[in-house]
C-alpha cells in the first residue's frame, strides 16, 4: 500500500515474511538472476561465431556450463567482500551473508569451488582461450571492481569491463578469433552496461551514499551529472552499429535494418537520458532505465538476423 492512502482504510496487520530456504540463499548467493543475463549474452557470441559452419550444440552447452560456473562463483565471492556494505542497505540487508544465515566460511567455499570448476571445465572441454577471459572475468570483478566500489566512482567503467567478456567467451569457444567481431562485442556490452547502471545508481543514491559506496551519482541530487553521463554513453551506443555495418558483417538489406535500428535505439535513449537531465524528475530516469533494459533484447535480436 502507499504511504499516500487514505488514513481512514485500515492497514492489514503485517505478518512475518518466511526465513528464506537454503536453496533461495544460494539462489541469491551466487546473483542467479543476474547471471542469466551473462548466460545470454555469451550464447549470443557463441552463436554469431557459429554462422557459416554450424553449431555446435555439446560445444555450446559445455560453454554455458563453465559461464556459469565461473559468474556464480564470483558472486559469491563479491558479497563476502560487502557483507557491511550490504547490512546498511534495506535491499540487500536480507542477504544470506549480512542476515547471518549463511556462514561466510562455506559462502567462500562456494566462491572458490564454482570459480575454479568453471575455469577448468572451460580449459578441458572447450580450450586456452575461453578459460582465460573467463579467468580475467573473476579476477577483475573480484579484486578489482569490488574494491574499487569504495574507493572511487570510476568502479563503474571498470565494472562493465567483466560484464562485457562473457561474449567474448562465447565467440573464442565456438572458434572465433581475437578480431573485430569479438571486440565489437565487447563494446557493445560494455557502452550498453555504463547507461544502464547510471539509472541504477541515481535511482538508488541515497543508499548508495549511506552505506559508503562512491558513485557518480554521489550528491547529484538535480540529476544533471547522472543525466549527461548517460546522454553521453548511449550516444556512443548510437554510434556503434557503424561499426558492423562498414565491415561487412552485416550485409544487404538485413544490414540497413539492423543499422537503422540500432542507430535508432541508441538515440532515443539519449534523447530520453536528455529528458531526465532537464527536469530532474524521478519518472523520467525510470523510463531511461527501462528503456537500457529493452535496448540490448533488440539490439541483439537486430544483429542476430543480420549478421553474416
Amino acid at each position: 500500500m502507499s504511504e499516500d492512502a487514505p488514513a481512514e482504510i485500515p492497514a492489514a496487520p503485517e505478518s512475518p515474511e518466511p526465513a528464506p530456504g537454503f536453496r533461495r540463499d544460494m539462489m541469491v548467493l551466487t546473483k542467479m538472476r543476474l547471471n542469466v543475463f551473462v548466460l545470454i549474452t555469451t550464447f549470443f557470441g557463441f552463436l554469431l561465431a557459429s554462422r557459416g559452419h554450424g553449431l555446435d550444440f555439446w560445444r555450446l552447452v559445455h560453454t554455458l556450463i563453465g559461464t556459469a560456473a565461473a559468474a556464480f562463483g564470483s558472486a559469491a565471492f563479491n558479497q563476502l567482500m560487502e557483507v557491511d556494505l550490504d547490512a546498511r542497505m534495506k535491499r540487500t540487508a536480507n542477504r544470506p551473508l549480512p542476515s547471518r544465515r549463511m556462514d561466510p566460511l562455506f559462502a567462500f567455499g562456494v566462491g572458490w569451488m564454482l570459480s575454479a570448476a568453471g575455469i577448468i571445465h572451460l580449459a578441458v572441454k572447450i580450450g586456452m582461450w575461453p578459460a582465460v577471459l573467463a579467468a580475467i572475468t573473476v579476477a577483475v570483478y573480484v579484486f578489482v571492481y569490488t574494491p574499487l566500489k569504495r574507493i572511487s566512482s570510476t568502479n563503474t567503467l571498470v565494472g562493465a569491463i567483466p560484464g562485457a567478456i562473457p561474449p567474448m567467451i562465447g565467440w573464442t569457444a565456438a572458434g572465433g578469433a581475437f578480431d573485430g567481431g569479438a571486440w565489437f562485442l565487447f563494446s557493445l556490452l560494455a557502452l550498453w552496461q555504463l547507461p544502464h547502471f547510471v539509472a541504477i545508481n541515481w535511482l538508488c543514491r541515497e543508499e548508495y551514499e549511506n552505506a559508503g559506496y562512491k558513485m557518480w551519482s554521489d550528491g547529484d541530487v538535480s540529476g544533471r551529472r547522472s543525466g549527461l553521463l548517460a546522454a553521453i554513453f548511449s550516444l556512443g551506443l548510437a554510434a556503434l552499429p557503424v561499426w558492423p555495418w562498414l565491415a561487412g558483417w552485416t550485409p544487404g538489406w538485413k544490414g540497413h535494418v539492423a543499422l537503422g535500428g540500432g542507430v535508432l535505439a541508441g538515440l532515443v535513449m539519449a534523447a530520453l537520458a536528455g529528458r531526465f537531465m532537464r527536469d530532474g524528475e524521478r519518472p523520467s530516469f525510470r523510463r531511461l532505465f527501462l528503456f537500457t533494459l529493452l535496448y540490448l533484447p533488440l539490439e541483439l535480436g537486430l544483429l542476430a538476423i543480420a549478421w553474416g
